[in-house]
């Protein structure tokens, strides 16, 4: 389910089934042209990859709307904001928090995030839609079944 009305209405009707949120990390700079096309392109590809994700795990999980900063804000300083986020989040039944990046920063405060940090290494924007399509689809798998490996876990318990 997306952060549509639509999707929303169902989210209300159906929430006891709906138990994963998805969080896209985004970072945003205008300040640096050098860097411009290539966040912009990581962001597309984000944004691709997040739609096909939410397509494969339909009726599990909440895609969230965007969570944006500033690139080059200090990540501890934005754990906080994102605590309030998941604080508002975690008062609907969601078992599980992904947050999903291109950004590798992040990794250092991974640990420090409420929920699952997945990292995705967008690189290029030079390569043909075929080529991107099949790289997203293959990620799309691979996060799709790590997720899905979550789930499993709690089945056991």
């Amino acid at each position: 389910m997306k952060w549509i009305k639509k999707d929303l209405q169902q989210f209300i009707q159906a929430k006891e089934f709906v138990d994963t949120a998805i969080v896209p990390l985004l970072p945003f700079q205008l300040s640096n042209d050098a860097s411009l096309e290539k966040d912009a392109f990581q962001s597309e590809a984000l944004s691709v990859f997040l739609r096909e994700l939410e397509k494969e795990l339909t009726g599990r999980v909440m895609l969230a709307p965007n969570y944006h900063y500033v690139k080059t804000a200090d990540k501890e300083s934005e754990l906080d904001r994102i605590g309030k986020w998941i604080d508002d989040v975690q008062a609907q039944p969601f078992r599980h928090v992904f947050f999903i990046t291109s950004d590798s920063g992040w990794k250092k405060n991974e640990q420090a995030l409420p929920g699952t940090m997945i990292w995705l290494p967008v690189t290029g924007g030079e390569s043909d839609q075929g080529t991107m399509q099949t790289v997203i689809r293959e990620h799309v798998q691979e996060v799709s079944e790590l997720i899905r490996s979550y789930w499993k876990d709690d089945s056991k318990s």
